[in-house]
């Protein structure tokens, strides 16, 4: 049994027990309802163009509340009523047709059928018709008269059931996306499914945490809290030490860069992606003296390189380098690294970002490390972690949110600290810690490359360093990663394609971080495939 307390969410049908209660809604309106078809023993109602129709649903946890079918091959349920339909409509223009209009009893003059409207709307723009037509009943002329609906032709139906024929044009329709955009997701509140990087998904928990009312950061409780958030922060990567921040990974790499500084000796940075080219950003504006080893993106700075970017810089006293590359998926052996720099005294920091949360990190022999709330820890983003060895000291020229040793000195409050975003940590952290995440994702991503090279799709990293956490897609020439991303985020997805370097590349990715499952994955590959069918049909 629902409650009308969980969200109504809007979306194209793809689950059998989905479509059977269309099938169920189908027969409860035309034929218990409005007398339209038969009545049989089933109570189900499977329309002649089943395999055809794209359906849109509102429902509620598991219980279909609204429906409504649109096709655009010909010839349409209209075509059967009302011969030459083309010569009511518009010439040169291209309609689809939209059907079998139903909301249960009770759910009726709520928001439910402005929500379906708006999934219609949204369908018809990204398939490229210039309008569509529909056989409206005439107890709602009105509305669809309101609507900007044009009717034409006779009445068809029965004098039990009678139908006014109806188009409406895409110009309509495009001054209908944005309120019907906006009815359906304010009736709607759940945000897009994330399969970004960040911000992730998060457990209703962590969300209960953040809502908390705040304390102030010089509490004595709140105090306590911050440093078992720092326990378990440091049981979950080895680590001896932390310093939460508040602030972004930006934050938490300058504050790196700050403390190589102090070395006051020569470093190297390695970098093969986006990432790594901002490590060498972060250096160059801290004035570090180093050098700068590239590689081409998506391609894992393995030991061979690594021994070969340690014998071509014997001068270097530090290195830096990403270990999990967001922008292409790949991960770099950074265990190796740290083996045979301390061989020959060399210091290492690394950028665990997405890394912490999403693969087992061990930070026990790195000298610095960075990660962040929003990622794989699966927090909401906000607070940022340096890891460290300690042995830190004040450095008078770096500037005071930037040195770690104030951090270290004041059990990472030398400032105001958000005890809301704490809180939410807190509880994170402990799921992290607790739930053997690494071993899902671990299990699901494979799974996931597999579903995606059986499309035919191209992926950035290769299957022996690639990250779990996080696959990258090169589409092809005939395909563009924007247009793509932009449907899906239309139907109710959030992948990461917007960011400038994957735009220049169209590539697009999927992140497993946060809470994730296989049906969550399952639903976005079934939407991905629809939109990619949309675009073939275009």
């Amino acid at each position: 049994m629902t409650t009308a307390l969980e969200p109504l969410v809007y979306k194209a049908a793809t689950e059998p027990w989905e479509l059977e209660q269309i099938h169920r809604l189908n027969y409860q309106t035309f034929v218990e309802e409005i007398p339209q078809h038969q009545v049989n023993q089933t109570r189900r109602l499977v329309d002649k163009f089943d395999g055809e129709n794209t359906y849109f649903i509102c429902r509620r946890a598991e219980e279909v509340l609204g429906m409504v079918a649109v096709r655009g091959a010909r010839p349409w349920s209209l075509d059967a009523k009302l011969p030459n339909v083309d010569d009511w409509l518009p010439p040169g223009r291209r309609f689809c047709e939209i059907r079998l209009l139903a909301i249960a009893p009770g759910h009726r003059g709520g928001p439910i059928f402005r929500g379906l409207m708006g999934e219609l709307v949204r369908w018809v723009v990204e398939k490229g018709f210039a309008g569509a037509v529909i056989s409206g009943t005439v107890r709602q002329r009105q509305l669809y008269d309101h609507l900007g609906f044009i009717p034409f032709g006779p009445l068809v139906g029965s004098a039990d059931a009678p139908y006014q024929p109806m188009y409406i044009t895409i110009e309509a329709l495009r001054e209908l996306r944005v309120p019907f955009t906006r009815a359906a997701r304010t009736a709607a509140p759940p945000a897009a499914v994330s399969f970004l990087p960040g911000p992730v998904d998060v457990h209703p928990d962590v969300l209960a945490a953040l809502s908390t009312p705040p304390v102030s950061h010089r509490d004595t409780a709140f105090l306590t809290e911050l440093a078992r958030v720092k326990e378990t922060l440091c049981a979950i990567v080895g680590a001896s030490n932390v310093e939460i921040l508040l602030g972004s990974g930006t934050l938490a790499n300058d504050v790196v860069a700050g403390q190589l500084s102090r070395l006051g000796a020569p470093g190297l940075v390695l970098a093969n992606g986006e990432f790594g080219e901002r490590l060498i950003d972060h250096a160059t504006r801290a004035g570090l003296v180093f050098d700068a080893e590239r590689y081409r993106w998506g391609i894992p700075i393995d030991r061979a390189e690594i021994d070969r970017a340690l014998g071509r810089h014997p001068g270097a006293r530090w290195v830096w380098l990403v270990h999990l590359e967001t922008s292409t998926g790949v991960l770099n052996d950074v265990s190796y690294l740290v083996t045979q720099a301390s061989e020959r005294g060399i210091d290492v920091a690394a950028d665990c970002v997405s890394a912490v949360g999403t693969v087992p990190v061990d930070a026990s022999r790195l000298q610095l490390a960075t990660a962040v709330s929003g990622k794989g820890i699966a927090s909401l983003p906000g607070l940022a972690m340096v890891f460290h060895r300690g042995g830190l000291a004040q450095h008078p020229r770096l500037p005071r949110y930037l040195d770690l040793a104030l951090y270290a000195e004041a059990d990472s409050v030398p400032f105001t600290q958000s005890s809301n975003l704490v809180r939410a940590l807190a509880v994170a952290a402990r799921r992290t810690l607790a739930r053997g995440r690494f071993g899902d994702v671990a299990r699901l991503a494979p799974w996931l490359r597999q579903e995606l090279r059986a499309r035919g799709l191209t992926l950035v990293a290769p299957d022996a360093f690639a990250a779990p956490g996080i696959v990258t897609i090169a589409l092809g020439d005939g395909e563009s990663s924007m247009e793509l991303g932009d449907v899906l985020r239309a139907r109710g997805f959030a992948l990461n394609y917007r960011s400038g370097y994957l735009q220049r590349r169209n590539w697009i990715q999927i992140a497993l971080m946060g809470e994730c499952s296989r049906e969550k994955v399952r639903r976005v590959l079934a939407a991905w495939d629809e939109a990619r069918q949309g675009f073939s049909n275009t």
